[in-house]
């Protein structure tokens, strides 16, 4: 586990030291998601955040369904009925 006392400038950032970027897989310019848990602030990298909100929508979906044609033939069924 990496651990860092980190301080937050006047202007409210904080610099995330490069070991911590580097485990994260991010470098200057990359992106983060920000979440506050139960006032903790979490950061993780977009991609991370992706992976984990499609293996929670993978749990409710079953496997070979397709929800963009499932969207598509709602929506023309409800276009249908205007």
């Amino acid at each position: 586990m990496i651990r860092a006392n980190l301080t937050i400038a006047p202007n409210g950032r904080i610099v995330i030291p490069a070991n911590m970027r580097a485990e994260l897989g991010v470098q200057g310019g990359g992106k983060l998601l920000a979440r506050l848990v139960d006032g903790t602030v979490v950061l993780e990298p977009v991609d991370a955040a992706i992976r984990r909100a499609q293996a929670l929508v993978h749990r409710y979906v079953p496997k070979n369904t397709g929800l963009v044609d499932e969207l598509i033939s709602e929506r023309h069924a409800a276009a249908g009925n205007e």
